[in-house]
């Protein structure tokens, strides 16, 4: 099985493709994490990514999709993958759609998350994170047990640069509206897309929507 998560920066993607990850035993692949272990093991595709990754720019779509197809592979028999940032464009998309046709794959599901642009901005400003085992806290709606320590590895947690100022994070929700946010139509044509709004007005967070997820592909 096949899952992508779609929604802008801070809507929990990561937090519910974990939880899902960690309910069903399927690999949560993160294209943030797959960046920084090609980067780490030196890898030629790591190396070009680095490039573009230093100097603040978006790694360019041969690049991502390479190692996104080559992680595919070495997935082959896991039974279930969820996508946790890629595909970020129609370009990305419609290639993933190509190397999956390629194995007699799809896109089984896509997780669209959606939350309040007032929220997000104040999730992210409250964001923390482990520079170690990447786990995701918030100082408001999760916090660490131990003020500024992982709970699961006991590092020193993080504020992530992008994640500092409100103007920079607004930009990035700009950039997810014109990138990012036309897959939605994309999938949708192909009716697997499954909305989960998560927001502290409806007090609904990710565990309900995992939940709803699971009953609704159980149908």
């Amino acid at each position: 099985m096949i899952i992508i998560m779609l929604g802008a920066q801070g809507t929990g993607k990561g937090t519910v493709a974990g939880i899902l990850s960690k309910k069903n035993g399927w690999i949560q692949l993160s294209t943030g994490d797959l960046f920084r272990e090609n980067i780490s093991k030196g890898t030629e595709l790591g190396i070009e990514a680095d490039k573009y990754i230093s100097k603040g720019c978006l790694v360019p779509d041969d690049i991502t999709i390479s190692m996104v197809k080559t992680k595919l592979e070495e997935l082959k028999d896991e039974k279930g993958i969820i996508l946790d940032g890629f595909p970020r464009t129609l370009e990305q998309a419609k290639r993933l759609d190509e190397i999956l046709a390629g194995k007699g794959e799809k896109v089984d599901w896509v997780i669209n998350l959606e939350t309040p642009r007032d929220e997000i901005i104040d999730r992210m400003l409250n964001r923390r994170v482990c520079p170690q085992c990447k786990a995701t806290f918030n100082l408001k709606l999760h916090p660490p047990k131990i003020e500024g320590i992982c709970d699961n590895c006991g590092s020193k947690l993080v504020i992530r640069d992008d994640d500092s100022d409100s103007e920079a994070i607004r930009k990035r929700l700009e950039i997810y509206d014109t990138q990012t946010k036309p897959l939605i139509d994309f999938y949708n044509k192909k009716g697997i897309v499954i909305v989960e709004e998560i927001s502290e007005r409806i007090n609904r967070f990710a565990d309900e929507a995992c939940e709803d997820f699971m009953k609704h592909i159980k149908e």
